[in-house]
């Protein structure tokens, strides 16, 4: 008997969780530690993927309807990350100073790593969850071109010793934070639209 997506999927999006949650724990507390913009956005990023993956474990099994629902939820929770960024941001300009460029490049390095695995879980189920799993793969992908900012902004930052390298990696990362909600809501809409055109079910 072969497997159905569902019972496949849940525990994938369950592993996917735990590692976005235990890479938040670390990649804040380097972000704190050395005043880095970028890594703020980006553990944001780890914590709401954990969230999306953990809501996505409830949703298997759901109704078309209810989905579309709730991947209407997860497109306002990926602009969470660039909202706050953007607070931040504000808060940053007051100083200017620039982070230190070690441990930001090696904390988006580890970020890369992580998001890569989370990516190449999720790729196979990419197809088979509507709006939900697309949620997903669209944050793991993302977020791995985020990396890539981050560990350029980290060299940016060792030769020009300035803030700017880590202030425009943390606006890119909310860009695609930005792009990815407006492709899971129009998923989501489409997901909508499908169950709208099935029969109502009979009345008992």
């Amino acid at each position: 008997m072969s497997t159905t997506p569902s019972a496949t999927l849940r525990p994938v999006v369950a592993r996917v969780a735990g590692l976005n949650l235990a890479y938040f724990g670390i990649e804040i507390s380097v972000a704190l530690a050395i005043g880095s913009l970028a890594l703020i956005a980006d553990s944001l990023d780890f914590l709401e993927d954990a969230a999306i993956n953990l809501l996505i474990f409830a949703g298997i099994g759901w109704s078309v309807r209810n989905r579309a629902r709730l991947g209407g939820v997860l497109a306002l929770i990926l602009l969470l990350p660039a909202l706050a960024t953007a607070y931040a941001a504000w808060a940053k300009f007051a100083t200017m100073a620039a982070p230190a460029p070690i441990p930001l490049t090696l904390t988006g390095l580890g970020a890369l790593a992580v998001n890569l695995t989370c990516a190449m879980m999720l790729a196979r189920h990419r197809a088979g969850g509507g709006s939900l799993t697309r949620a997903a793969y669209l944050s793991a992908r993302n977020d791995a071109f985020a990396n890539l900012a981050i560990i350029a902004a980290g060299i940016a930052t060792a030769l020009t010793l300035s803030a700017w390298p880590d202030l425009i990696a943390a606006a890119g990362i909310a860009i695609l934070n930005a792009d990815s909600a407006g492709d899971i809501l129009r998923a989501a809409r489409a997901e909508w639209r499908a169950a709208k055109a099935l029969p109502e079910p009979p009345t008992p």
